[in-house]
């Protein structure tokens, strides 16, 4: 993989952390008792799921399928 493409990932998880950390820290912080109807609250508790759920997308590897022709004509792959 590219250098530049790795350092922007690395970027992205960094900033992702650090966003978590606000949040985390913003929820741990926020005034009790919360009432179910509190709008700021219910934003960060979405929004620290957002993060999390991004962070969690960038360190997981995915299956991406592929066609057993890569092209038209060129016959079936063998394995």
């Amino acid at each position: 993989m590219d250098h530049i493409y790795r350092r922007a990932l690395q970027a992205a998880r960094s900033e992702l952390r650090t966003a978590l950390q606000v949040l985390t820290s913003e929820l741990r912080d926020y005034p009790t008792p919360v009432s179910g109807c509190d709008l700021h609250y219910t934003q960060l508790l979405s929004e620290h799921r957002k993060v999390s759920a991004a962070l969690s997308a960038l360190g997981t590897d995915h299956f991406i399928p592929t066609p057993r022709t890569l092209a038209r004509g060129a016959g079936v792959e063998s394995r």
